[in-house]
């Protein structure tokens, strides 16, 4: 007779067959939880491959319902816009012109959308001015706070105006929800919503990111964006952000800050989200593309290890391919 002890404690019970492991899974992934970035390129009359984002385009305002189209009918819950102008200033002057392509390509995706998704709107000048930085700068070289909120409230209103029904704050500038919340408030938009980047990293992972917008940054942006060994500065600011009257905040990128972004997800009475961001995005798609690891699991793995952390929603280059997989019940 052997010695030794049979287990009456099996966790591997429930771990037996897809139906078990389907039925006790704690983190579920639905599309109304994804959100698409979507870059928007002036002068451009078909799309534009990013060559460090394979499979991601800068669209023209001709491709550009078509895309939200497909989004909505992928069940996906938002789409983020991002302009990519001709003509950048020092002022970041084509965030606030009607005309400007981010405003127009903002009423192009709301008539797209029908009310199908929501359309959201990067808020912040970088990729509008002609140094790159995401607020203006003051005679010695250095971004101006408060200056630059002064340039923040205008754009809100043009956005507002466009249709946008929530603001991306991804600037990092102290005060920024609360000079757009009065901004709107005074001008009657109320009812158009903010999305706070509180924990937003200077990161290496933006590198792609860059290419699609056609940075022209000179310098970093250690000034304003969070140090990444940084954690409980990540939760301050989400604090912050919800006192000034954020309606949802967010921690950029996700992957490498998770603890933050649970942190966030512990302490915050409003929606919290994270931002997969390009670089994330990139190394899959790489390793993938060597044969290196199974592209499909990396990615849902990935994606479901935000969710776990506490995000409420992720902003991911995948999100129609993930929520057609979502649908298809193919998540295996």
């Amino acid at each position: 007779m052997s010695s030794t002890p049979v287990p009456r404690v099996r966790p591997r019970r429930l771990r037996e067959t897809p139906a078990l492991r389907r039925l006790v899974s704690e983190t579920r992934l639905h599309p109304a939880e994804l959100v698409l970035p979507i870059f928007v390129r002036e002068g451009v009359t078909a799309p534009v491959p990013i060559g460090s984002m394979p499979g991601v385009v800068q669209h023209s305002l001709d491709s550009l319902p078509r895309a939200v189209s497909d989004a909505a009918a992928a069940g996906v819950g938002g789409v983020m816009l991002f302009g990519v102008p001709e003509v950048r200033d020092a002022r970041g002057s084509g965030a606030t012109d009607p005309d400007g392509i981010l405003n127009l390509a903002t009423r192009v995706a709301v008539e797209a959308s029908a009310g199908r998704l929501v359309v959201q709107t990067d808020l912040c000048l970088d990729e509008f001015t002609d140094h790159g930085h995401c607020g203006v700068l003051d005679e010695r070289g250095r971004v101006d706070n408060d200056a630059t909120l002064e340039r923040y409230a205008a754009m809100a209103l043009e956005q507002a105006r466009a249709g946008s029904e929530l603001l991306g704050l991804s600037g990092m500038m102290d005060g920024q929800v609360a000079a757009v919340r009065d901004a709107l408030d005074d001008a009657g938009h109320a009812d158009t919503a903010i999305l706070a980047y509180s924990a937003k990293y200077s990161s290496a992972y933006y590198g792609p990111f860059r290419e699609a917008v056609e940075s022209t940054l000179e310098g970093d942006r250690r000034s304003y964006q969070l140090d990444p060994g940084n954690r409980r500065e990540g939760l301050r600011e989400a604090m912050i952000d919800i006192d000034e009257g954020a309606d949802v905040v967010m921690v950029k990128p996700a992957g490498g800050y998770l603890d933050v972004l649970a942190d966030v997800a512990a302490a915050s009475e409003v929606p919290v989200w994270a931002y997969q961001v390009s670089g994330e995005y990139a190394m899959i798609e790489a390793a993938a593309a060597h044969g290196w690891i199974d592209r499909k699991r990396a990615v849902i793995e990935s994606v479901r290890g935000i969710r776990r952390a506490g995000a409420d929603a992720v902003l991911t280059y995948w999100a129609v391919e993930l929520a057609d997989w979502i649908r298809n019940g193919d998540l295996a």
